[in-house]
């Protein structure tokens, strides 16, 4: 049983770590001021990763064009916008798993953030 709550707790923090870098570059790049509306576009991007990725030789382009494709839906703007909200977003999540790591001796990922 504490291996479950530890999981569960696991994947909440990594979400709303994910929904906290997504929305700090949505807010920059679209104007749009909604955590909640980020946290819900890491996890419905980060579906739309799974649901690609596995697809052989181009899975991981289509999953990076599905996540991104899902911003770009979630958020005003193009594609254009919505490849720097997804950079911006892989960036600040970068530095907010730091911060974490090294200030707070917690070590968890970005879900809903491609490679962070």
């Amino acid at each position: 049983m504490v291996e479950v709550i530890g999981s569960v707790l696991a994947f909440v923090v990594a979400l709303l770590v994910g929904g906290l870098a997504i929305y700090l570059s949505a807010r920059v790049v679209a104007g749009v001021d909604s955590y909640e509306r980020a946290v819900v576009t890491a996890l419905l991007g980060a579906l739309a990763w799974a649901v690609t990725a596995w697809v052989p030789l181009i899975g991981s382009l289509l999953a990076l064009l599905a996540w991104v494709w899902v911003i770009k839906w979630r958020y005003p703007g193009g594609w254009t916008d919505a490849a720097i909200i997804g950079l911006g977003a892989w960036l600040a999540a970068l530095v907010i798993l730091f911060a974490l790591s090294t200030v707070l001796q917690i070590d968890v990922g970005a879900f809903g953030v491609p490679g962070a």
